[in-house]
């Protein structure tokens, strides 16, 4: 008596969530160590007598408090976007993707607005150095979540429904969301 050949082997399944919670992970490692390094230059500065902000710089509190906001916005409109692919809405789930990359769009230039009015030079002293540091480590998950919304945006509009993109594109957005809250209260609230 013959058996029956076995059947194709199971597609593999949850790859990109597995994958977005890693990458979610370790942005907040990431994120944590950077902030750790900060908080502990600046208390070597303090304890040796010095000003850690050094004079004449100027945080723009309210472009760093329109960021924080905007990323409420970011969360809604990615969860939006999960919402309505998973009821096969391609005209509002294009619609999410797109009110996401022009309110990210939106942070980046509010990110460049208090570089350019902060007026430091990356070489100023330790501040400097580790203000761009950990705000440049946030411009590049940015551009790394933008490059995430428009692969997102291409593969979904262009006909592959897939629901577990949409799920990892969000939790994405939700993990740079609490990186920036933690760099908001840590650089730009305690400074």
């Amino acid at each position: 008596m013959q058996a029956l050949p076995a059947g194709p082997a199971p597609a593999p399944r949850n790859q990109l969530l597995v994958g977005s919670s890693l990458a979610a992970v370790a942005m907040t490692m990431l994120t944590g160590g950077m902030l750790a390094v900060w908080m502990a230059q600046r208390t070597d500065a303090v304890d040796a007598g010095e000003t850690w902000v050094p004079d004449g710089v100027t945080i723009p509190e309210v472009a760093s408090n329109v960021i924080l906001l905007a990323f409420a916005g970011v969360c809604v409109f990615g969860q939006w976007a999960l919402w309505s692919a998973k009821r096969n809405d391609r005209a509002h789930t294009a619609l999410a993707l797109g009110c996401l990359v022009v309110v990210a769009l939106l942070i980046v230039n509010a990110q460049a607005f208090i570089f350019h009015e902060m007026g430091l030079g990356i070489g100023d002293g330790t501040y400097a150095v580790m203000f761009y540091a950990v705000t440049g480590m946030f411009l590049a998950l940015m551009i790394a979540g933008l490059t995430f919304t428009a692969v997102a945006a291409f593969r979904y509009l262009g006909g592959r429904v897939d629901h577990e993109l949409l799920t990892a594109h969000a939790i994405f957005w939700y993990a740079l969301t609490v990186v920036y809250s933690a760099i908001w209260f840590v650089v730009y609230v305690v400074k």
